[in-house]
């Protein structure tokens, strides 16, 4: 008997990401990505990870997507041929489309739906199928607060055989967030949860839910902070990444930052706040040595890849891999509980060049050496 499966794909989900808007919820901020000159990320992810079913051959496999962008192009560029039910407005696609595919991949009986987008994805999976049924996203969004995505999109596709398989046969619930769009591009940080669903389980190939600020951190993170700020390098361009630890080093150097954004700085001097991909490379053109600060996103571990997609694999190429510094309290790296530092890049190779080992400042001149796995 066909093993029956079920493939939805937000063609425009994280378009914003790499453009600096962080994010891609609502027609206004899709305009305003393309007029910047985004380019869908989502479909490429979505296609790595549908290439891993390919090594499906113990039984017929069954398909069922949507047509066009929402599916079927992914598919057939994955070598496989689809069955393509229901009718979209290509080229103008919207979430009532994701949640009208989801019910339809529910009524025809399909063991599981894996979906590629965000956590606005997933919400509209969830007001869907609830918890009816196993699903599994391919994380193809900048935020990714939800804790019902595969680590990265090959991992999403090798998972989804290991259920079809029978390896994995349990299932967990799991959180689905999201945040207010229009508070985070303002610097303020407001997720909710909306409800769970139901994804196999398997905790090495599924990333965790986002984790906040611990209690005591206000002290360690000054250590980090004050380290950090006391030794930058004359004449180096520093690319800031988003969040609160790096902010505390822009606060220490009292300039200007971008809690959720990107910034420059030269010689104890912002360059440019809030940059996005372009802008960090025509800057970098400027100038002969670059580093980049980031840090770890709590609870799941992420470098590159979760709301810091101006970090582009092009501007990492162009800054160097050594020259990538990684900062974190203790309470933050211990609190992963010695699971491995993620990167997902959107580029494998690179993903591949960032992994082995990766030394992470956790204090005033302290550091750890943590694993880093694509």
């Amino acid at each position: 008997m066909a093993k029956k499966i079920g493939v939805i794909v937000n063609p425009v989900a994280g378009i914003g990401g790499r453009v600096g808007l962080k994010g891609s919820d609502g027609e206004a901020i899709l305009a305003k990505a393309l007029a910047l000159g985004a380019k869908p990320e989502c479909p490429n992810k979505a296609v790595v990870a549908i290439s891993q079913f390919k090594d499906f051959q113990d039984e017929p496999l069954e398909i069922y997507t949507y047509p066009k962008e929402m599916g079927e192009d992914e598919m057939r560029a994955a070598g496989l041929t689809p069955i393509v039910i229901g009718e979209i407005d290509s080229g103008h696609t919207t979430p009532d489309d994701t949640v009208r595919a989801a019910k339809d991949l529910l009524a025809l009986g399909v063991e599981l739906i894996l979906f590629a987008g965000g956590d606005g994805t997933a919400r509209n999976v969830l007001d869907a199928v609830g918890e009816e049924i196993a699903v599994l996203g391919v994380p193809g969004g900048c935020k990714i607060h939800s804790a019902v995505y595969a680590i990265n999109p090959k991992t999403a596709g090798k998972l989804v055989l290991e259920f079809l398989l029978g390896k994995v046969q349990d299932l967990k619930e799991s959180e689905v967030m999201d945040i207010d769009e229009d508070a985070f591009r303002e610097g303020v940080l407001r997720a909710r949860l909306y409800g769970y669903m139901r994804v196999p389980n398997e905790k090495k190939m599924v990333q965790n839910l986002k984790s906040g600020r611990g209690y005591g951190e206000e002290a360690a993170l000054d250590l980090v902070a004050r380290y950090i700020a006391f030794n930058l390098e004359e004449d180096v361009l520093y690319v800031m990444g988003p969040g609160s630890t790096v902010r505390g080093v822009m606060n220490k150097l009292e300039l200007p930052n971008t809690l959720l954004g990107v910034d420059l700085v030269y010689n104890n001097k912002v360059i440019a706040n809030d940059v996005n991909e372009k802008g960090i490379l025509d800057v970098l053109a400027q100038y002969d040595k670059a580093r980049i600060i980031i840090t770890v996103i709590g609870g799941q571990g992420y470098l590159f890849g979760r709301g810091n997609q101006q970090l582009s694999p092009a501007v990492i190429r162009e800054v160097g891999l050594d020259n990538i510094k990684v900062i974190a309290t203790k309470n933050k790296m211990f609190s992963l509980f010695a699971q491995p530092l993620l990167v997902d890049t959107g580029d494998e190779s690179l993903n591949e060049e960032l992994s082995g080992y990766a030394r992470v400042t956790v204090g005033y001149g302290e550091s750890v050496m943590f694993k880093v796995n694509a």
